[in-house]
């Protein structure tokens, strides 16, 4: 088995999450849109876009506040976020 110190880092835009969270959220934009503008799948399929444009709203608001707190320095931050 390799030894961590033989792993290479990947480098930064490859473990960025900002571009799979704005993509995520642009689909489930667009899906909203269509369904609501277009009347397709009726009341339960609006609710389900508006969830999922809900959750990536959350992912958005977690990874900015855990940015804040490794800029500030708190011990409970997560690791590894420049």
């Amino acid at each position: 088995m390799a030894d961590a110190s033989d792993i290479p880092e990947l480098p930064r835009p490859l473990r960025a999450p900002e571009p799979v969270i704005i993509v995520g959220m642009v689909a489930w934009l667009v899906a909203t849109l269509v369904v609501w503008i277009g009347g397709w799948g009726g009341d339960r399929t609006l609710a389900v876009c508006l969830v999922g444009l809900g959750v990536g709203v959350l992912g958005a608001t977690i990874v900015l506040l855990q940015r804040a707190a490794v800029r500030r320095g708190d011990r409970t931050a997560q690791q590894g976020l420049d």
